[in-house]
């Protein structure tokens, strides 16, 4: 067999993070691995890319003259393919469910080289979240190898007619890179107080002792409406709640902010002055909330996950959730973004304890922090699907067994 160069496609955040355990176990085994940034995010991945030690090989300039989809896809096509004429991959690397993934399936299967999809088999069964939705429906199309996180996540190919034999599943690489950030940040040489903004560090240091919820809502289909609600919502809680605080990284957008600034600007000082609206925040700030949190409302499903890994409960602001496996087990509660039902909810968590406890995981559904292990494993012992060789496949599905999340105590201690 000779050697393969793995490309790793990537271009936004939460790729970056989900395949960087992927990137490091590969490069661990001595493979040939080239980053291709396809410039999704801008300096937020420029960050993520030097925390994890993760160099682009190459970096594609999009030049976007325009927010269509269509427009998106042209660019990263022209780019994706000059790249693959430098670069001359074996295997092909896609993560998740982004217009990058897609299109990286799309091109390294044009070139007949195989694609390894991480993250593969998630649906809502709806149109929504959109375009993601479609987007791994179609890259469950291309992909030759299929590393989905759950059992509901297997189930979901094999009904839509994907060989067994081409499904590993693995667990979900975001646990990877969640305990491996918990551990590195509570380090005694790593300063994670200079990674928050002055506002948060600020406020961190005078609520040192307060409850505290983390916020996030980016998602298109909550822009407007849907934001003023969770606003209103998490106002009213913290009204009722005086002992409770709030951060709230708000989406880059000029007008979320707008939206989410008119709600809490009429707010009574006392109440105002608890709640902290923040740039976005760097992926190990992040993790440091997670921990320090006693619960988040979101609408993302990175957080949905990461969460999970430190047993912090989720009220998922979204009618529909992929990661339905956490709300089987108990570990999160759909809330829509009814001003009413998250208010119930959230107070429910506030003050009954009995509740709070029944939401808090031992373990995730979503892996036990070694998946990459199991991908590198996988791809290593299978050879390149070229014309004229021979692929040797997956065995038929293997069940990862999650373990308990290891202790993570000692970092809460930083915020």
């Amino acid at each position: 067999m000779f050697p393969k160069t793995h490309l790793v496609c990537i271009g936004t955040r939460p790729e970056i993070i989900k395949m960087a355990p992927v990137y490091r176990q590969l490069k661990a085994q001595g493979q040939n691995v080239r980053v291709l940034h396809t410039g999704q995010h801008g300096a937020m991945a420029d960050a993520l890319y030097g925390f994890f030690d993760m160099p682009p090989d190459i970096s594609i300039d999009l030049q976007r003259q325009s927010s269509s989809l269509a427009h998106l896809s042209v660019a990263l096509m022209n780019g994706i393919e000059d790249a693959m004429h430098t670069l001359r991959p074996d295997v092909m690397l896609v993560q998740g469910d982004t217009s990058s993934a897609l299109v990286g399936a799309m091109v390294g299967y044009y070139h007949d080289v195989p694609v390894a999809h991480i993250e593969a088999g998630l649906r809502t069964g709806e149109r929504e979240p959109f375009p993601e939705e479609k987007n791994r429906e179609l890259i469950g199309r291309l992909a030759h190898w299929h590393f989905t996180p759950t059992v509901q996540c297997t189930h979901n190919l094999l009904a839509e007619g994907v060989k067994e034999a081409r499904i590993q599943e693995v667990g979900n690489t975001v646990i990877d890179a969640a305990l491996w950030t918990s551990e590195r940040i509570s380090q005694p040489d790593f300063d994670l107080l200079a990674a928050y903004p002055d506002n948060l560090r600020a406020f961190m240091q005078q609520y040192l002792q307060q409850r505290l919820i983390l916020v996030t809502a980016h998602r298109r289909e909550n822009w407007g409406q849907p934001i003023r609600n969770i606003a209103q919502a998490l106002a009213r809680t913290l009204a009722e709640q005086p002992d409770v605080v709030a951060v709230w990284p708000v989406h880059p957008n000029p007008a979320v902010r707008a939206d989410v600034e008119a709600v809490l600007g009429g707010l009574p000082t006392a109440v105002r002055a608890r709640i902290c609206l923040t740039e976005p925040l760097g992926y190990q700030v992040l993790i440091a909330l997670l921990l320090r949190c006693y619960f988040t409302l979101t609408d993302s499903g990175g957080i949905q996950e990461e969460a999970s890994a430190f047993g912090k409960p989720v009220l998922i602001a979204r009618e529909s959730t992929e990661r339905q496996e956490l709300v089987q087990v108990g570990g999160a509660v759909l809330v829509g973004t009814d001003v009413d039902a998250i208010h119930r909810h959230a107070t429910e968590l506030l003050t009954q304890v009995d509740a709070y406890r029944a939401m808090q995981l031992a373990r995730s559904p979503f892996g036990d922090g070694h998946t990459a292990q199991r991908i590198a494993a996988a791809l290593a012992g299978a050879l390149p699907g070229r014309k004229g060789s021979s692929v040797l496949p997956f065995a038929p599905a293997v069940h990862s067994t999650p373990r308990t999340a290891h202790p993570v105590t000692a970092v809460a201690a930083h915020a």
